[in-house]
């Protein structure tokens, strides 16, 4: 289905976008992500959204702004605007000492738990999932460690881009993009495509039920309802957000989370100076006060 395009005068091509052009972008991307864009990102989005004004052929970066600040352009092109300026980086067992403690010592810790011993399962969530690898990853681990009783497991995914949700969902990945997992998980939990499908790798049927996938902006003021959460993955995604920011998220997370609650952040990423509510639990791992 072709995409709906606006209904614009024909201007000439602008090929540039002006300093004044970016800050009205920047400005608009952060109060709805919180993804901070410096001036030495100007080159970027200049490049991603070039793509979506050539789709729409839409041609110069002011009136691709008044689009989506358009009712029409606010309900079509919004998100694929969103889509287009967020980093999606992610692989399977991503700094994979996280996973090793995760499956050590986090899940036994937390099944001797009464809470857990009463029949509630595991809540674990996966903050800015991308494209699905590290909750799948999660759920290889936990499933590892729990054998048929995958309903000790809750895995709640999510991110604010509705397309790498879609690949997430399906659970189709290349050869190269499954060569992190260790081969005895692959050889449990990965199908090969066969026909037209040959070279392609599906995550298994049981892995995917334990993954439940949902569009949510971090930025939200409140970010999961129901259930407290045991574990919460976010990792490499505060890169992108200032310090204030970041307080603010570090804030909610902790609203989330059950009592003693584990907190995985990225490698290069750190709590200090930023939250004093979780304490240090090993490399980039916290726990709830």
């Amino acid at each position: 289905m072709a995409e709906a395009k606006p209904d614009v005068a024909p201007v000439s091509w602008t090929r540039t976008m002006t300093d004044m052009e970016f800050e009205l972008f920047s400005n608009m991307i952060y109060s709805v992500t919180g993804i901070k864009m410096p001036p030495v990102k100007k080159l970027m989005l200049t490049s991603r959204l070039s793509k979506r004004m050539k789709a729409l052929e839409i041609k110069s970066y002011s009136q691709y702004y008044d689009y989506i600040c358009s009712p029409e352009g606010r309900s079509a092109e919004f998100h694929r605007m969103i889509d287009a300026v967020t980093t999606n980086k992610t692989d399977f067992f991503r700094e994979s000492d996280h996973f090793s403690i995760l499956a050590e010592r986090v899940i036994p810790e937390l099944t001797a738990r009464t809470r857990f011993m009463q029949g509630n399962p595991i809540n674990i969530w996966s903050a800015g999932c991308s494209t699905g690898e590290e909750p799948y990853t999660i759920g290889m681990v936990a499933s590892d460690y729990f054998g048929e009783n995958r309903s000790s497991v809750s895995i709640l995914a999510t991110d604010i881009s509705t397309r790498v949700l879609e690949t997430a969902v399906n659970g189709i990945y290349t050869e190269n993009a499954i060569k992190p997992i260790p081969l005895y998980l692959r050889k449990k939990y990965i199908l090969r495509g066969k026909g037209d499908k040959a070279g392609l790798f599906r995550i298994s049927p049981d892995i995917r039920k334990m993954v439940t996938f949902r569009k949510l902006n971090l930025m939200d003021k409140r970010l999961i309802p129901g259930a407290e959460m045991d574990i919460v993955f976010c990792r490499n995604v505060i890169i992108y957000f200032d310090r204030g920011t970041q307080a603010e998220l570090f804030d909610k997370f902790y609203d989330t989370m059950a009592p003693g609650g584990y907190l995985f952040i990225g490698s290069s990423e750190t709590l200090h100076g930023i939250s004093d509510k979780f304490i240090p639990a090993g490399p980039t791992v916290y726990r709830k006060k």
